[in-house]
Order: structure tokens, then C-alpha cells, then sequence
């Protein structure tokens, strides 16, 4: 197979907000209006200089994140998205998705949208508790979430996602169950469920030690509850968060469990190309700067091994209910998995994991455990290829690097829009 052949997801990234969120810790910047014509410029300008590279796949997935997009405004989303179709091999019926907020949405924005080409809407919904929403900072209500759903029904969108967060302040388990309920009414191809994850330097960080926050044994109830409810509704858990009708999995963020190739366009933005993971920088200024007078955009860049491959196959695939295979991991990583399958042995006793057709995957109990249990895992691997002669990295290392990792490819796969 060449890459003629292969197919590659596409994510851009539009840092302009209305304002920051207090929970939102994502490279977003509220104010920043006059410098769009610029950025759009600089965006247009680094697909165009991509094109060699683009033209050796197929882009099936495009994904436009932020931020909040339509900040940026629909007639120069669109005007990105026709770079892209010029300069790339955008497929007719791939998915193109665009993060949305209710508040800042109207209807021709989104008409204009579709008939370009936008498939599939991402709205930043969060809360059905018009009291929670105001004290994380979000700028809307749940009528406008309602209001929006309609408007994108209207203007032809059938694959309608929303994010919703649980765990917030002063939310009981009877506002999260109301959500649930309120939200299961506007009948979503796709939901996306996040525990709320305190960030230092956030103005919500204030409130990890109070009383008004959900403990970690309630989030952990609002998280089974969720698994229970949606699978009654129709929803099929695929993902940790996420969760869809059948036929409506977010192929885009499968791309990056699934360790599939994706290239990103924009400050902060993470791409993973033939092999290598490299990411552009975080900051507006200098990226405009330097796409538009031909200097380096590109901070972090790094070679994957074949071990590193193989560690990351077990990292993203048990976040995900399709699992792993001790064969694809042979496969993968060249030799074997027999530590891993002990683990995992261990863990169905536990009524963490379960096996089915050669496939293992965590329980929605096993889930909450997730990042641990996955820990323990590639420690066990990594143990047992140094008694096998071929030592790599130390243990505390390791597990130090490929948490980050995990931490790095979450945050990108859930695309700022909410968490």
C-alpha cells in the first residue's frame, strides 16, 4: 500500500474565544478579533505550503476546533475549509466537524456551514442547570442549547454531537441525572461525557477543596450512571467519554485512539505523520509571523519507535471498548505479551477487564481505574523486555513519559471544546 492509498484526519485549530471558561486551561485567547484576517491569511498560507504532503493521502476526517470557531466567523471557516479542498484530497462523504457554542450560533452561520460542507456539529452544551453553567463560566443557557439543536436540525445537520461535563461545582447527582434526561429529549447522534479535571492556573483550580465539589466516590457514581442510562437510551459506549448512536462514533477521534495518522494546522495544534508526532507552537503571534515570512512554526518533534508504538497501542486501545489483541501487540511491538495477559487476568477477577473473541477491554469499573491499570501495564511490558536483554527506558521514566502522552492525546482527541 502507498500513501496514494492511505487515508489522514485533518484537525485545525482556531484559538479565538469570546472568553475563557473557568475550568478551560486549552490554548484559547478572548480579544483577539483584529488579528483574524491575519491568521486566516496565515492558515490559507500553511495548507497551500503543505500541499506535497497532503496530496499523498486521502483526508477523510477534518475536524475545526478551538477556542470557539465560529468566533472566527463562518465566512472564513468556509474560506479554510476551500483551502483545504484545494490544496488536499478532501473526500466527499468524510466527516467535517465544527465545535460550536449555543450562545454564538445563528442560523445562517450554520446554513452557510452546511453547504459547504460541514457535517457534523460539536456543541459545547456542559450543564442542563442554568446555575451551574454561570458559576463555570459559560456564557449561555439551556434554552440556547435547545434553540441551537433546532437551528442545525433546520439548516440539514444529522449528526449532532454534544459535550457535557459531570463532577462540577454544586452538582448533585440529581442535576446530573436532570441533564441526562434534558439532554437524551434532543434525540444527539453523539455524546461526550467528561469528568471535570481541576487545572492549576484555572479560576475553578480555587475550588478543589471545597465542599461544594463533588467528591471522587460521587463523580465516580454520576460516571457509572451515565454508562447505565445512555446504554438504556441506544448509545453505545466506545470510548472512556464517549458515547453514540450506532454509525455516529466521532470518526475523527477514533483516528487517535486507534494510533491513525493526523495532521493538525494552527498554533498548538499536534500532528502524527509517517511515523513522527511533531507540534507547532503555542502562540498566535509567532506563528502568523512566521508561516507568513517562512520561519519555523514546528517546537516539538520527536521519532516514534517501534516500542513506543507498542506501548501507545496499549495506552489508547484501552481507552476504548474495542480494547487490544495480545496479536496485534505481537505484531506491533515484536515480541510478547504474556506480563500484560497476567494483568489482564488479574483484572477480570477484579471485574475491571473482560475478554471476548481474543479482544480485552476495561469495565465502566475498570474505566474509572483506567489510567492506572494502563500504567501498570506498560510497566509489566517494559519489565519484561529488560529481562529480555533489550533494556529501554528506566521504570520511573517510562511511566512518567507515557502518562504525558496520554495526557497530550486525551486533551487533543477531545479538541478544547469543553474540557
Amino acid at each position: 500500500m502507498t500513501n496514494m492509498d492511505k487515508n489522514i484526519g485533518i484537525y485545525i485549530h482556531i484559538p479565538f474565544c469570546k472568553g475563557k471558561c473557568a475550568y478551560c486551561n486549552f490554548y484559547s485567547l478572548p480579544g483577539r478579533d483584529k488579528q483574524m484576517p491575519d491568521y486566516l491569511e496565515a492558515l490559507v498560507t500553511h495548507i497551500k505550503e503543505s500541499e506535497s504532503q497532503l496530496a499523498e493521502y486521502y483526508a477523510d476526517t477534518v475536524y475545526f476546533g478551538g477556542g470557539t470557531p465560529l468566533c472566527f466567523g463562518a465566512d472564513r471557516l468556509v474560506k479554510v475549509f476551500d483551502a483545504l479542498k484545494k490544496y488536499g484530497r478532501v473526500l466527499m462523504n468524510g466527516e467535517v466537524t465544527v465545535e460550536v457554542n449555543p450562545e454564538s450560533t445563528t442560523y445562517e452561520d450554520l446554513v452557510k456551514l452546511r453547504r459547504a460542507g460541514f457535517n457534523r456539529l460539536s456543541i459545547g452544551a456542559q450543564s442542563a442547570n442554568d446555575d451551574i453553567l454561570k458559576t463555570i463560566g459559560r456564557r449561555h443557557n439551556f434554552s440556547q442549547v435547545t434553540r441551537t439543536v433546532k437551528k442545525a436540525r433546520d439548516a440539514g445537520f444529522e449528526n449532532i454531537s454534544l459535550d457535557l461535563i459531570y463532577g462540577l461545582p454544586s452538582q448533585s447527582m440529581d442535576d446530573w441525572s436532570d441533564t441526562l434526561r434534558k439532554i437524551l429529549a434532543l434525540k444527539p447522534e453523539h455524546l461526550s461525557c467528561y469528568g471535570l479535571k481541576l487545572e492549576e492556573g484555572t479560576p475553578l483550580y480555587s475550588y478543589r477543596n471545597s465542599i461544594i465539589m463533588p467528591d471522587d466516590d460521587t463523580q465516580a457514581d454520576m460516571y457509572l450512571y451515565t454508562v447505565d442510562t445512555l446504554e438504556q437510551a441506544g448509545y453505545r459506549q466506545y470510548e472512556i467519554s464517549n458515547f453514540s448512536k450506532p454509525g455516529f462514533e466521532s470518526k475523527h477521534y477514533l483516528k487517535y485512539w486507534q494510533g491513525k495518522e493526523y495532521m493538525g494546522f494552527g498554533p498548538a495544534a499536534h500532528s502524527y505523520v509517517g511515523g513522527r508526532r511533531y507540534g507547532y507552537i503555542s502562540d498566535l503571534n509567532t506563528y502568523i509571523n512566521n508561516i507568513l515570512n517562512g520561519g519555523p512554526v514546528v517546537d516539538q518533534y520527536e521519532d516514534i519507535s517501534r516500542t513506543e508504538m507498542a506501548s501507545e497501542y496499549i495506552m489508547l486501545g484501552m481507552r476504548t471498548t474495542r480494547g487490544i489483541s495480545p496479536e496485534e501487540y505481537k505484531r506491533i511491538s515484536s515480541y510478547g505479551f504474556e506480563r500484560g495477559l497476567e494483568l489482564l487476568e488479574s483484572y477480570r477477577d477484579e471485574g475491571w477487564a473482560v475478554e471476548e473473541n481474543g479482544r480485552w477491554r476495561f469495565t465502566p469499573a475498570g474505566f474509572l481505574l483506567s489510567n492506572v491499570l494502563i500504567g501498570q501495564l506498560l510497566d509489566a511490558q517494559m519489565k519484561r523486555r529488560v529481562e529480555l536483554g533489550t533494556p529501554w527506558r528506566k521504570d520511573e521514566y517510562a511511566t512518567d513519559y507515557y502518562y504525558g502522552i496520554i495526557d497530550s492525546q486525551v486533551d487533543h482527541a477531545q479538541l478544547f471544546n469543553g474540557i
